[in-house]
């Protein structure tokens, strides 16, 4: 059910033409015997020797076939993700290396499947079944991630693939599917959202956008416009929006477990800046152009959000996104304004391209204070200096308790969202001092270091991690289950740690 609209309504926008995720099947038959004609199979390394997986021989039998004599000239590749296509008779075959068939070897199977069978209506697949039950959500994960497309194209050729029957194996468990579904969708969405351009995705839009989602998924939402925003003291996200012709908005969505009693509560806050220009102080135009993604956090916690009840999260989550263009024009804040947090706090604004960590504040301390969480965790592609720090395929996080670094850690060893965690070094919190305001916003060093130190401050003294996405929210090429443009990491991440049995688990305070 809808909650609150405060203020003027959002206009319902188009939404832009999309793929879909291909959709899943299962079959205890082998894959020649599915009806489909075209077929992948797993190719393994055996002491040495290649070895076709399950489904090989009732091929070579229904085709008419010696299936190995066709294979043997091929060398096959066996190393996760190689794919090599065998003529045979009757059928598209595609022979999917599996390296040590762990889930991350199932992972990039899955992709490199996804890859091998667009602009196909169907597939039937073998490779999942060498798996266990982590190999095979592993799967099902890269093949939907590594189906990805969006386009405004009219003339796409390539489209995913529509549906994939997981063949030959033992039947697979219903939930366990629809589990790693809904956490392979998560990541679509996620990438769906940041990949829209911002002419459409407007701070509007995507409020709206946001909301459909999340009613979709049966949550509670409530949003705030600008007017709401400026009566109640969000002077962070009202500042870095008042020069977009289109104005900001905070949006929340609530989700309760069914049957749970007492759970606790997470409050996941997303950044959510729909186009970056760095304010006065512009960005250099080549560092402009992928910042319709700088709301990949907000998009994260929103796809988070919607797939919660699919993993069965035993807790209580709420998600604020805070939605904000970071324009330029004659309203736009300057460089040596000061604002006033929810709350109270003050910023004295010294660079407005260090702009997330301004509407970051007001969602967590208005988090802290009103929702009174166990713990917080915010999400934003923040600093640039992340990727100097780690490159371009690890997300770095901070933490402020041990227990909760620990979680994380775990997730992201089962998402493969790989994550490393950086220092918050309170040796630095002098850099943060200002001649006219509680914190200065960029102190020019160690700035991711920084950036999470000055975010510290509003998260009253709760458990807390911030998620510093910067280094992994854009992929330059596809590679394994990650497709060129934004990636919607950290969706992954979040649900293999909230849809756990105790996603609160050794958290110290």
């Amino acid at each position: 059910m809808r909650g609150l609209r405060y203020g003027r309504s959002v206009p319902k926008p188009s939404v832009p033409p999309t793929f879909a995720p291909p959709a899943f099947g299962q079959s205890a038959q082998a894959p020649s015997r599915t009806g489909a004609t075209t077929i992948a199979l797993a190719v393994l390394d055996d002491d040495g020797e290649l070895a076709l997986g399950p489904g090989a021989a009732e091929l070579a039998d229904d085709a008419g076939v010696d299936l190995l004599a066709l294979v043997a000239p091929l060398r096959p590749g066996t190393a996760a993700g190689d794919v090599t296509t065998v003529p045979v008779p009757g059928f598209v075959v595609h022979l999917i290396g599996v390296g040590g068939a762990g889930p991350t070897d199932l992972r990039r199977a899955g992709a490199a499947l996804a890859r091998a069978t667009r602009g196909t209506q169907a597939v039937a697949s073998a490779v999942q079944a060498v798996a266990d039950e982590d190999g095979l959500s592993a799967f099902v994960v890269g093949a939907v991630l590594g189906s990805f497309r969006y386009s405004l194209r009219a003339d796409v050729d390539d489209p995913p693939v529509s549906r994939i029957t997981l063949a030959a194996g033992p039947a697979v468990d219903a939930a366990v599917l629809d589990r790693a579904q809904a956490i392979a969708r998560a990541g679509w969405e996620a990438r769906r959202l940041a990949t829209v351009p911002s002419n459409i995705k407007t701070p509007a839009w995507l409020a709206d956008e946001v909301v459909r989602m999340g009613e979709a998924a049966g949550l509670k939402a409530q949003v705030r416009d600008v007017g709401q925003l400026e009566k109640e003291g969000f002077g962070g996200i009202v500042a870095v929006g008042r020069a977009s012709a289109s104005p900001p908005w905070l949006v929340q969505l609530d989700y309760t477990p069914a049957k749970v009693r007492r759970p606790r509560h997470v409050v996941l806050v997303g950044k959510g800046i729909t186009f970056d220009t760095g304010g006065l102080n512009i960005k250099p135009g080549e560092s402009m152009t992928n910042m319709k993604r700088d709301m990949s956090g907000a998009a994260v916690v929103a796809a988070t959000m919607c797939a919660l009840e699919a993993v069965g999260s035993p807790v209580r989550v709420t998600g604020l996104m805070a939605i904000a263009e970071n324009a330029i024009g004659g309203d736009a804040l300057r460089p040596g304004d000061v604002i006033r947090h929810w709350g109270g706090r003050t910023t004295e604004v010294t660079n407005t391209d260090a702009e997330g960590r301004l509407v970051l504040a007001d969602a967590l301390q208005y988090a802290a204070t009103k929702l009174k969480p166990d713990l917080l965790v915010d999400v934003a592609t923040l600093t640039g200096a992340m990727k100097v720090a780690l490159g371009l395929h690890t997300g770095g996080y901070f933490a402020n308790d041990d227990g909760l670094a620990a979680l994380i850690e775990d997730a992201a060893v089962a998402s493969g969202e790989r994550m490393w965690r950086m220092p918050l070094a309170d040796v630095y919190e002098s850099m943060l001092e200002s001649g006219v305001a509680d914190a200065d916003n960029a102190p020019g060093r160690a700035q991711a270091i920084t950036a999470a130190l000055f975010l510290q401050h509003f998260t009253g003294g709760l458990p807390w991690a911030h998620l510093d996405l910067a280094s992994v929210g854009d992929a330059q090429q596809e590679r394994f289950e990650w497709t060129k443009g934004p990636t919607g990491f950290g969706a992954r991440l979040l649900l293999h740690w909230l849809g756990s049995d105790q996603p609160l688990e050794g958290i110290s305070r």
